[in-house]
């Protein structure tokens, strides 16, 4: 699937960015439909390697929807192109965002999950740059609205993210979000409400540990009351079992799942 989004150019100018998505993967439910999450990959991966572990979880209520991101050049990683859900030049508190990536990546994540029977409750996951998704489709759903101003229209009940961080500067995010969010009821309700759950390995050597402490003080001032962030000693830029495990037991709790 493709997205077009419009930026402005040299004078009157105006310029096509062109998202081209790869293959999605689907992990059935193997009990009664629940809940549906996406889960999304990071840097340089696809759908497919994440829908073999989620296949594999005690959770048999949830259908997994596992996207692939478009490939497109990486300016962190010198401009080659990898499968990359937005664009990025450094992991840093005043390193420049692609709003107009993570608003087209967003917005067909959130296409995948406007089909969903109204009774199943939905839900963001993901990896690394994937969490970083994840969290900016949490601050989208609290605002009503993408960064672009499109109305983001999906009933977010779950966010889950390890191993990433919050797109956007500390500045943006401590500043401009937490006020976006308090001059709004609606939106400081839908922000209060939302169960986030962060986990982060204290020894991550791609996305440091302080980037997800970062990220989670900063969506806990903005207004999101409802997470639980997990920090696990010793563990590198990868997931073990036991974060695997209490992801399992925390959406089981969140999103009221039978057995």
């Amino acid at each position: 699937m493709s997205y077009s989004h419009n930026t402005m150019g040299s004078g009157s100018r105006t310029a096509r960015r062109t998202f081209d998505f790869g293959r999605t993967h689907v992990v059935r439910p193997k009990g009664k439909h629940q809940a549906t999450i996406v889960w999304l990959h990071g840097l340089g991966d696809n759908g497919s390697s994440w829908s073999q572990l989620l296949e594999s979880l005690p959770l048999p209520n949830i259908k997994w929807i596992c996207p692939t991101a478009p490939t497109r050049p990486v300016a962190l990683l010198g401009g080659f192109p990898y499968t990359a859900w937005f664009d990025v030049s450094e992991l840093s508190e005043n390193g420049p965002d692609d709003w107009e990536g993570l608003d087209a990546s967003a917005a067909h994540i959130a296409n995948l999950l406007s089909t969903e029977p109204c009774d199943v409750k939905v839900g963001i996951g993901g990896f690394s740059m994937g969490a970083a998704m994840a969290l900016y489709s949490a601050t989208a759903f609290a605002l009503g609205r993408y960064g672009n101003g499109n109305p983001y229209n999906i009933n977010l009940r779950a966010i889950v993210g390890l191993s990433g961080w919050l797109p956007g500067s500390r500045c943006y995010v401590s500043r401009c979000l937490r006020n976006k969010i308090e001059v709004s009821h609606e939106a400081a309700r839908r922000a209060a409400s939302l169960p986030i759950m962060l986990g982060h390995g204290t020894c991550d050597d791609v996305v440091p540990y302080k980037h997800g402490e970062i990220s989670a003080h900063s969506l806990n001032v903005a207004g999101f009351r409802n997470l639980t962030f997990k920090n696990y000693e010793g563990i590198g830029h990868y997931t073990i079992p036991k974060e695997m495990n209490e992801v399992c037991n925390w959406l089981t709790a969140r999103l009221g799942l039978e057995g």
